[in-house]
């Protein structure tokens, strides 16, 4: 009996809508399709932006107690389906089930519930000058249509971080998901129809990025793009949007380094390391591609870290014990292990992974797109895979032997997202993490995040930044009004 092929369409005025042309979407454990996306046309944009158009008079005048309860009832129907939304993730993505259910949708929910409870608690400013008789104050308004552009790493996660500050400012959204990963946005939009979201307030339309993405970016009447995914993509919608004056949240790459001495809490480091340098195949913008370890405790770091990489299974992203599952797609599989025999080419030593160990996978699994976690050592700085994002399960881990040094080497990237340092020196936590050139710097831990604080990148990592306030202000225009008395 055939497998049943999902067909998933845009979501666009509060009703699902069929497009003039579908696409394959491949599901990574097996290599094998699973659904029918619809490929949006310029015709399916302008559709939506003109169904947030028409929405957005009535949802910006809506009192902001009532959005944060309809945002509040959107976070509750996801939790009560949280394991079917973490099913469709996993099949959709690759990542095992448990991760999902432990990562993806309950930070999903999260974002929905705290810009809800943000929103009713946000302030203005205020100034009163006495030698002018005034009271300037200011108001925090809605900009109107928003264009919203999601990767395939975090799919649901990542939508939700961008139209759950949206709409709580009053804006109405045309979000548009990696053509990867569409699947879940099905059952997101069943949610905004349960949960009560005024029609248009979120469309949701699919397909490529060169096609539908583009329209989005550059619609006139679209005058503000959140977009996360490549730099080089990112380059791209700058261009085309240059003549436009929009307003550009970019959350980009990263090339992040570990720098870890010899005073650190080993086991804990070695434990931290691994999560951060392969949870999720190692497809997350913040994972950890660069070790630099001091010399000192060099060699037993590589021992340790290399018997932990290896004793973590790769397999059936259905399988509880499964720590990696399948990367997206038999290109990107490609491309990463092309990273991977690139360097052993350049003489560096493979410890273990791809290349070293052959992928013992169940038989459903045999054609999907595996990559054993990988540990890359003898590598010199200026190698691609010391340089270039891979996005993988693959990290080099070499030595340094002071501050001065590894600072240098550890920005001298292109990237600027973040960067975690492992020490218990204290004055060495304050002395060094200013000098990084990233966003977030995490020290004797990894992805702790406080959505109070800002989030984003530097150099090519992108630029703005998300969370409370700072999404609050991208997603408004503060307008001072002055009244003299």
């Amino acid at each position: 009996m055939p497998p049943v092929i999902e067909t998933v369409h845009n979501f666009i005025d509060g009703e699902f809508q069929p497009s003039d042309e579908y696409m394959d979407s491949y599901e990574p454990s097996t290599g094998q399709v699973w659904a029918r996306i619809a490929s949006s046309s310029d015709k399916d944009v302008e559709k939506a932006v003109q169904a947030a158009e028409q929405a957005f008079p009535q949802w910006s005048a809506t009192p902001v107690a009532q959005r944060s309860k309809i945002m509040m009832k959107i976070a509750d129907l996801i939790e009560e389906r949280l394991d079917q939304f973490a099913e469709i993730e996993s099949k959709d993505q690759g990542k095992p089930v448990w991760l999902a259910k432990m990562v993806d949708i309950p930070r999903a929910i999260h974002n929905f519930r705290y810009f809800a409870t943000y929103a009713l608690h946000d302030l203005n400013s205020s100034s009163i000058k006495q030698d002018t008789n005034s009271t300037n104050y200011t108001v925090k308004c809605p900009i109107g249509v928003t264009g919203l552009i999601s990767p395939w790493n975090l799919p649901l996660y990542l939508l939700s971080f961008k139209v759950a500050p949206a709409i709580a400012c009053g804006n109405t959204v045309v979000a548009k998901p990696s053509e990867m990963t569409s699947a879940s946005t099905k059952l997101l939009a069943k949610v905004f129809q349960d949960a009560g979201l005024p029609k248009g307030v979120v469309n949701i339309v699919l397909g490529y990025g060169k096609i539908a993405g583009q329209a989005l970016v550059v619609h006139p009447r679209v005058p503000l793009i959140s977009f996360t995914g490549g730099t080089a993509t990112a380059e791209h919608i700058r261009r085309s949007a240059a003549n436009l004056c929009k307003k550009f949240s970019l959350e980009l790459g990263g090339k992040n380094p570990a720098i870890v001495f010899e005073d650190c809490n080993f086991d804990k480091c070695i434990d931290t390391c691994i999560r951060s340098s392969f949870i999720n195949q190692g497809e997350v913008c913040l994972c950890t591609s660069r070790i630099f370890v001091q010399r000192g405790i060099y060699d037993k770091f590589v021992q340790a870290f290399v018997e932990k990489a290896k004793s973590k299974s790769v397999g059936d992203p259905t399988d509880s014990s499964t720590f990696c599952g399948a990367l997206i797609s038999l290109e990107h599989r490609n491309k990463v292990t092309g990273y991977i025999e690139g360097a052993r080419q350049g003489g560096a030593t493979i410890q273990c992974g791809h290349g070293v160990l052959d992928l013992d996978l169940p038989a459903r699994c045999k054609d999907g797109y595996f990559v054993r976690p990988t540990v890359i050592t003898d590598i010199s700085d200026d190698s691609p895979a010391m340089r270039e994002e891979i996005f993988g399960p693959v990290t080099c881990v070499v030595p340094f032997d002071n501050e001065a040094e590894v600072i240098q080497r550890a920005n001298s990237v292109k990237y600027g997202l973040c960067a975690s340092l492992w020490t218990e020196n204290v004055s060495r936590v304050h002395r060094m993490s200013p000098k990084l050139d990233a966003g977030t710097v995490w020290v004797n831990c990894w992805l702790v995040r406080d959505l109070d604080m800002p989030f984003g990148g530097t150099k090519e990592s992108g630029t703005g930044r998300e969370g409370g306030k700072y999404s609050t202000e991208f997603f408004t225009e503060e307008k001072t009004i002055c009244i003299q008395h």
